[in-house]
Formats: structure tokens, C-alpha cells, sequence
């Protein structure tokens, strides 16, 4: 972090009950404000500028306002690349929901490490689980966000990581009803006291997370509510089942009372059931490889359930981009 102290960045009280800061570049030397802004949100996520960004002309400033546990943040910057990697997720303690509402610009692309996709198009409302990784672009934009707890997330998705990278084009079902509710929120949040702040900003993380389940068919009537039953039990049996190499999805049907179409539909939007199961093996190797730097790769492939080294290795490096060894080795350096 910048040592230097602005004194626009000071957290004060705005009123009794709301934490609140601002920050703005423009207090910066001109060389200097893509690398202050860069400071300023490394606490969350890691900003990648090329040398051509840090030549150009840099414009950011944000409003932080904090009510209990909710965050709730009015930002305005230039176009910029985003990254928050596994080695970076494994070194911090930020595990908070992230919903973006775009009142201006979007994020262009976004790109997860285990998919190699892109948005389509420019996302103007943008779901992110903190405990995941990604990459985005952002476009130049005015945004206003919601850092939400994993527990309000669930109380409409069983599986809160599943929301990680969902979008919400302006056609779907609550949008309308979202952007207006914050709109209004980032214009009148000043004059609010401590209880209407919590409240609107607890309002409007709800909307947010029921619009994200509405538009995965997991809220709203009585199917999508077994739904979410079925996938609850279904993700608790894989994880306490995930480190046995016996572990498939015809497993999974053996061991459960579902209709197997009913039980591979639950896990679509993860790439398939099996693609569910390797996430999580790779993802608990990851932790694993950062958590026992001196156990070997082998031993780490069997504890996750991998029938052999070269699969998990092969499996890894399709997920990650590198291979296990050279994973542990940048999350060292970052430690």
C-alpha cells in the first residue's frame, strides 16, 4: 500500500453508525495515479496495468460506505484490468460477494481461469464470489457495488460459489427494479442515518442476490425450492465424499434418491457434474499445495482423489494455466 496518507482517503463517521471514505487520483501526481489507484484497491483485487496505461492519463475516485457487515461503495475510473489469481486468494482473508450495478460502462470481458470464457457482450450487472479467481476488463464506468456476506447470498443459492461470474442482461426479470433501487441509494446515502443506510443497502444486496436466483431458476416457487433442496444434499454428499477415488457421478446417483436427468441438470451452469467434482478436487489441491509446501504433488493428487499424478497434473494445468509446481512457487513469492 501507498504509505503516504491523503487526507481525502481518511475513513470518518458521516453520520453516527456509517463508516465512510473517498478517494481520488486526482490528489496524485499525474505518473503516479493509475499505481495510487492500484494502492488504494489491492486490498481486494489486483489492478494489471500494461506500460501504455501507465503513460496515459488515469481518472478514478470512490465513495466507501459502511453499515455492520454490508459495504456499499460509488465508484468512478478509466478502463483498467482487474485480476484476483488462486496464489492471490490463498495468501488473503476477503471472501465476500461482490455485485456490480454499471450506471455507466461495463465489464467488457471476464475471464475464468477453468473456462477461458468471455461475456459476450458488455455486463452491466456482474456477480463475482471472492473466493474465486478472475480476470475482467473493465471499461471506462461509473459502478456501484455491493460487498455482501456468503450468508445472505445463500439463503437463495445452496451453493453460494455458483453465483461467481453470473451476469444480468437489462432484459431480465427484476433489473429494472435493481438499477433503480441503487441509483437512488448512491443519491441519497448521504442524507440517511445509520438504520435507513442498513437497510436500503441490505434491500438492495436482496434484490441483487433474488434477481441472480430468479434468472438460475433457483427461487420464486415450490420446484426451484426442491430444486435447491436436491442440489444442497447432492453438494454436501460430493464434499464429504471428495477425497475418495471412488468419488463419479454414477456414484453420486447411486448414492441418492434423484432422477439422474433431474441430478445433471442441477449442475449445468458448473459445466456438468463431473466438471463440479474436478473444480473442487483442484481447487482443494490448490489450498493444499500453498498449505503443505512440503508435500510432494503425487501425494497431493492422491489426497484430492486423483487416480494418478499425470491426470492431476494434466487437469491443473488445464485449469490454472500452470502446473502445480509453478503454482506453489508464485504463491510463495506472494506470501
Amino acid at each position: 500500500m501507498n504509505s503516504r496518507v491523503n487526507p481525502a482517503d481518511l475513513r470518518r463517521p458521516m453520520k453516527q453508525g456509517i463508516a465512510y471514505s473517498h478517494f481520488n487520483v486526482q490528489a496524485e501526481p499525474p505518473q503516479r495515479r493509475l499505481l495510487a489507484w492500484r494502492d488504494r484497491v489491492g486490498h481486494v483485487i489486483d489492478v494489471l496495468p500494461s506500460r501504455s496505461d501507465l503513460e496515459r492519463p488515469f481518472r478514478a475516485s470512490i465513495d466507501r460506505y459502511q453499515v455492520g457487515d454490508l459495504v456499499f461503495t460509488d465508484c468512478r475510473s478509466d478502463l483498467m484490468v482487474l485480476d484476483r489469481s488462486l496464489a492471490r486468494i490463498s495468501v488473503d482473508t476477503v471472501r465476500d460477494f461482490v455485485f456490480h450495478v454499471f450506471l455507466e460502462g461495463g465489464i467488457a470481458n471476464i475471464a475464468l481461469p477453468r473456462q477461458r470464457e468471455q461475456t459476450p457482450a458488455v455486463a452491466r450487472i456482474v456477480a463475482l464470489d471472492m473466493g474465486q479467481p478472475v480476470r475482467m476488463q473493465r471499461n471506462d464506468c461509473r459502478v456501484l457495488t455491493f460487498f455482501v456476506p456468503g450468508e445472505l447470498v445463500q439463503e437463495v443459492f445452496p451453493d453460494p460459489e455458483a453465483i461467481h461470474c453470473r451476469t444480468l442482461s437489462a432484459a431480465a426479470p427484476l433489473a429494472g427494479m435493481i438499477v433503480r433501487h441503487v441509483s437512488a441509494l448512491a443519491q441519497n446515502i448521504g442524507s440517511m442515518s445509520a438504520g435507513e443506510a442498513d437497510s436500503a443497502i441490505r434491500a438492495g444486496a436482496q434484490l441483487l442476490v433474488a434477481g441472480f436466483g430468479k434468472d438460475a431458476g433457483l427461487s420464486g416457487n415450490a420446484r426451484a425450492a426442491a430444486r435447491s433442496v436436491m442440489f444442497d444434499e447432492a453438494r454436501r454428499y460430493i464434499k464429504s465424499h471428495l477425497y475418495e477415488e471412488t468419488l463419479s457421478p454414477e456414484s453420486v446417483l447411486g448414492a441418492l434418491p434423484f432422477p439422474r436427468r433431474s441430478l445433471y441438470r442441477l449442475f449445468e451452469h458448473e459445466g456438468g457434474l463431473s466438471a463440479y467434482i474436478r473444480h473442487l478436487r483442484l481447487r482443494s489441491a490448490a489450498e493444499d499445495l500453498t498449505r503443505y509446501p512440503h508435500a510432494t504433488v503425487t501425494e497431493i493428487a492422491y489426497g484430492v482423489g486423483f487416480k494418478s499424478a499425470s491426470d492431476f497434473t494434466r487437469a491443473f494445468r488445464r485449469a490454472f494455466d500452470m502446473a502445480p509446481q509453478d503454482f506453489r512457487a508464485l504463491a510463495a513469492e506472494a506470501t
